[in-house]
């Protein structure tokens, strides 16, 4: 009994410690998903380990926890092997560990990229990918070991998602890497779409099943020869389908995508990754579930840390009076002096990470974007610590890159991949002002132009960025270059007279990004260069007087005028054409930009 109160406080003690966890509920982040032949087991990655767990869910259990991660897990047909990828020694080799207890094998030892697809039917060959010879081809090597056999020598490029048929023979297989390095890019229709295609090698008879001019990609086949795959072509996001009476039957109906999937060698269940969870559908019934799976963690992070914000700030904002720096650094908002002497942590929500930070005109308040559930939304707090944090938006999409009107009454800024939005600075309100494709990766920041009206920003035209023009006052948008190749980073001169961006003006961004690009500026306004004679004439030209309270007359908003004809004769290179430059920024002093 004399033990019973500390008995009791060590309890309450390991009940409040946050760094106490041994198991949480989460299915979350994991992904590879691969059912044991019978459909009982289901093994995936999480954390870069492979782990298994009984498909209705449950409490899962580590089976690998080699250096470095583990991936796309593959089960044999006959139930006694696991072939998986690995970076155990620096690149990603192809690994098999004996289900029944055993020393894990390492097969292939290049110094390429080895992705297993799938096992033969007789569980003695795996199919794999790999880099060793071009961007991609498809392998097969042999349980025992031994040098892989390249299944395509002679045909067929950018080979991956290989699996074989059990009755036929037939290799289903894509060839284009937008199923491949792409597969996230959504969207795509043209000539290089993935289809389900098959190589017999028994008697080198070809055949493609599939003709949608989007993506059908990613086969997966039972052991009766069903084939199950994934395709965007009912909604655009990538869904379940298979074949009945050799037509393309969808199965799912999901607003987002899936990914990965696998079909028990039964037949009876096919796993995949929705929202970074697993889900199962029953083949039987048309059903999907999500398996809850209890992952034993340990919650190494919760303890606290000292960090330094020296060489690790990411965004800053100096005040309109020259007095007060915000910054941002590791996610956390700080304000100083301007010479950073006097730094103060601005506490906002702990489970969020502060990505941008503004001031706004009273020089006390800041605008600032965290994340809330994973996504960007925008907030206000008072840099003095009198009010606390207000949040604006809450939105499920990343709201960023903002830009002030010349009062800063009203911003305006990207919202998710479609959205283009206005700010309203006192009412802290905002509204959709158009829709185009904007991207959450590489888009650009929209600005006010100096007369407050109009708006520049960059859209996407068939994976192409082309500067635009939206007005406030007529709410029309006015495409600027469509020229085919990528312009970006468009900033206005303070005088309304250019735009100024980056390009390479010779060669598409699509696929492999921006490549040489120099900086370029577009004359807005058709004009004629001076005469000799009116240069002469402005040497006599008298200079405007003050006025005569000594007071500066009502500040003008500069004007913009756009000719639309010969737009695209007016863009000229500005600055060094050698090397890489990009994301110009433009300040007038006199008659002079830089």
């Amino acid at each position: 009994m004399k033990n019973l109160p500390l008995f009791y406080f060590l309890l309450f003690f390991l009940g409040r410690n946050p760094g106490f966890q041994s198991i949480r509920t989460t299915s979350l982040f994991t992904d590879h998903p691969a059912l044991s032949p019978d459909g009982v087991t289901l093994y995936f990655t999480f954390a870069g380990d492979i782990w298994k767990v009984a498909s209705q869910g449950g409490q899962a259990s580590r089976i690998t926890a080699m250096e470095g991660d583990e991936r796309l897990p593959r089960i044999s047909p006959d139930g006694k092997w696991l072939a998986f990828s690995s970076v155990q020694f620096g690149n990603t080799d192809v690994f098999v560990l004996p289900l029944e207890g055993g020393e894990i094998r390492q097969l292939t030892f290049s110094d390429a990229s080895d992705l297993v697809c799938s096992w033969t039917w007789d569980s003695k060959s795996i199919y794999f990918t790999s880099n060793q010879y071009n961007r991609v081809s498809a392998y097969k090597i042999a349980l025992t070991g031994g040098t892989p056999v390249r299944l395509f020598p002679d045909y067929h490029h950018t080979t991956h998602d290989i699996a074989e048929h059990p009755r036929t023979g037939e290799l289903f297989f894509n060839e284009s890497w937008e199923s491949f390095n792409a597969i996230q890019r959504k969207g795509y229709k043209g000539d290089h779409n993935p289809d389900i295609q098959s190589f017999n090698p028994k008697n080198n008879q070809y055949k493609q099943y599939t003709t949608w001019e989007g993506k059908d990609f990613g086969a997966t086949i039972d052991r009766q020869g069903n084939l199950f795959f994934l395709s965007d072509e009912f909604n655009g996001e990538y869904n379940l389908y298979t074949f009945s009476r050799e037509r393309k039957q969808r199965l799912t109906d999901f607003n987002t995508a899936i990914w990965n999937p696998n079909v028990s060698a039964n037949g009876d269940k096919v796993a995949f990754r929705r929202d970074y969870q697993l889900y199962l559908f029953d083949v039987k019934t048309g059903r999907t579930t999500k398996p809850e799976i209890l992952i034993p963690q340990n919650a190494t992070l919760s303890q606290k840390q000292d960090f330094k914000t020296k060489d690790n700030i990411s965004m800053f904002d100096v005040s309109e009076d020259g007095k007060k720096l915000a910054f941002v650094s590791r996610g956390e908002l700080f304000v100083s002096d301007v010479k950073g002497k006097f730094v103060q942590l601005i506490p906002t929500r702990a489970d969020g990470r502060v990505m941008e930070v503004y001031w706004l005109k009273d020089h006390k308040t800041i605008l600032f974007n965290q994340t809330v559930g994973g996504y960007q939304n925008w907030f206000t707090i008072a840099a003095d610590g009198s009010s606390p944090e207000k949040q604006i938006t809450s939105d499920r999409h990343n709201n960023r890159f903002v830009s002030f009107n010349s009062d800063k009454t009203k911003a305006v800024y990207l919202g998710g991949r479609h959205e283009l939005r206005l700010l309203d600075l006192g009412a802290l309100t905002s509204a959709t002002l158009l829709k185009d494709e904007f991207w959450d990766l590489n888009s650009d920041a929209p600005q006010f132009g100096p007369d407050d009206r109009h708006i520049v920003f960059a859209a996407m035209r068939n994976f192409e960025r082309d500067l635009l023009v939206y007005d406030l006052e007529t709410q029309k948008t006015t495409n600027l270059t469509n020229t085919g190749v990528t312009e970006a980073g468009p900033v206005w001169s303070p005088d309304g007279k250019y735009i100024y961006f980056y390009s390479n003006r010779t060669e598409p961004a699509y696929p492999f990004g921006v490549q040489d690009a120099d900086l370029f500026r577009m004359a807005l306004k058709a004009t004629d260069a001076p005469f000799r004679s009116e240069k002469y004439q402005a040497l006599f030209a008298q200079e405007e007087k003050p006025a005569a309270n000594g007071k500066d007359s009502l500040k003008q908003k500069t004007p913009v005028q756009i000719d639309l004809e010969y737009l695209s004769d007016r863009i000229e290179p500005i600055g060094p054409t050698f090397g890489y430059q990009d994301d110009p920024y433009v300040v007038q002093n006199g008659e002079k930009r830089r």
